[in-house]
């Protein structure tokens, strides 16, 4: 293993990059609940994994079917139950990206810009792999990017050594690459236990984070895909709040969204709208402001300082 400082990266590369999710497993720690239709943050687990990986080309989920925030290929590994390692081969036969980052479907934190850390760490270096390490150093093997030729020269080598792949752990996989390591133990955190599940739903409810969740959710679940500037649009709000009325703020944030639609859509059309709507409600204020100060002094902005007055 060799040890990765994690760079500033931007888009994954021309070649793109595929994503296997594994959303199998008997759940035994929690009950045998479903464990990737847990919800945390409103997000069922799975369709947050799904989230963090939508640039790639194509993304599987080892599981049986069920519905999912975007859509995606489905596959099983045989015989059902087969472990990760044949859950991982399965996965593979409906890629053929160079490179495929592979995930499990309970990591309530992963964000897009991990996977593009992980796969900036393959591509930058000569390793077969670039996997999260978690909060006590441990490899994390399903929040990784790796090699597709690596992985299947392995699983072939596998096959070939125990005539199948059904039970074999992951590690008998993972120790014959090239690893890197990059450190994140918020994103390598995964819900094994009810308890996880619990403090994954209390952090997003902190301060710092309940908003960019509440963003993330509700662009989910309209089926949005659009990063627009929170920060001008909670500006209008205010603005829109202070200087004209409470109400406002909802409303005008609203008919923004709505313009920007009827415009074509899109962060430049959205930023364009609220910097008009911020411009107006600006003026509103000043207008107001300026009203309330002539009202103080006793007079009426139609009267002494009219041009008409006489």
């Amino acid at each position: 293993m060799t040890a990765y400082e994690p760079q500033p990266t931007g888009t994954p590369g021309a070649d793109g990059y595929d994503a296997v999710v594994l959303a199998g497993g008997a759940a035994r720690r929690l009950g045998g609940a479903d464990k990737p239709g847990v919800r945390v943050g409103g997000r069922a687990l799975l369709d947050r994994v799904l989230a963090a990986c939508a640039d790639a080309g194509t993304t599987v989920v080892v599981a049986g079917p069920r519905p999912t925030a975007r859509p995606v290929t489905w596959a099983h590994e045989d015989p059902p139950g087969g472990g990760p390692v044949a859950a991982l081969d399965a996965g593979l036969r409906h890629t053929d990206a160079e490179h495929v980052v592979v995930l499990s479907a309970d990591l309530p934190f992963l964000e897009p810009a991990t996977v593009r850390r992980l796969l900036g760490a393959l591509r930058t270096g000569g390793a077969e792999g670039a996997l999260l390490t978690d909060t006590g150093g441990r490899d994390q093997p399903l929040v990784a990017a790796y090699r597709v030729s690596a992985l299947r020269r392995e699983l072939g080598a596998l096959t070939h050594e125990h005539g199948g792949l059904t039970g074999l752990p992951l590690r008998r996989l993972t120790a014959a690459l090239e690893l890197t390591r990059v450190s994140d133990p918020v994103a390598s955190f995964d819900c094994d236990t009810w308890d996880d599940i619990a403090a994954a739903r209390a952090r997003i409810r902190e301060h710092g984070h309940v908003l960019d969740e509440w963003i993330s959710a509700a662009k989910d679940e309209l089926g949005i895909d659009l990063d627009v500037d929170t920060t001008l649009l909670l500006d209008l709000a205010r603005d829109a709040a202070h200087g004209v009325a409470r109400p406002a703020a909802p409303l005008t944030t609203f008919l923004v969204g709505y313009a920007a639609g009827r415009a074509g859509g899109g962060p430049e059309v959205v930023a364009e709208a609220t910097r008009k709507a911020v411009a107006l409600a600006l003026r509103w204020a000043d207008e107001a402001a300026a009203a309330d100060a002539e009202s103080g002094a006793g007079k009426s902005p139609d009267s002494a300082d009219s041009p008409d007055a006489g």
